[in-house]
């Protein structure tokens, strides 16, 4: 499955086995709603011009804009705080700027 995010974000997930994950979010409409999606971990990453391809642990692809880079809306911007204070059962880590990443 091939994702394309409005925004997008990565976390860095600590513990036995430490990876980075896609937070992407999709702003909806008034009948849908805003809506995210953390990715299984990144097994690969490409990049073009414009975009960064990365290739997760499940198969599914997240090709995420470099320009969109960060969470926009206030309500994915909350399930992201609360998944980095750990409501998932495991301990995360915001990526503050994905130039520091490649």
């Amino acid at each position: 499955m091939v994702y394309n995010p409005d925004s997008w974000e990565l976390v860095w997930v600590k513990g036995n086995t430490p990876h980075w994950r896609v937070f992407g979010s999709w702003s909806g409409s008034y009948l849908d709603g805003d809506s995210w999606r953390l990715n299984s971990g990144i097994k690969k990453v490409e990049e073009s011009d414009t975009h960064y391809r990365f290739i997760g642990e499940s198969g599914s692809v997240y090709e995420c804009h470099k320009d969109a880079y960060g969470v926009r809306n206030p309500y994915t911007s909350s399930v992201l705080a609360k998944i980095i204070a750990n409501d998932m059962g495991e301990t995360f880590d915001e990526m503050p700027n994905i130039s520091e990443l490649f």
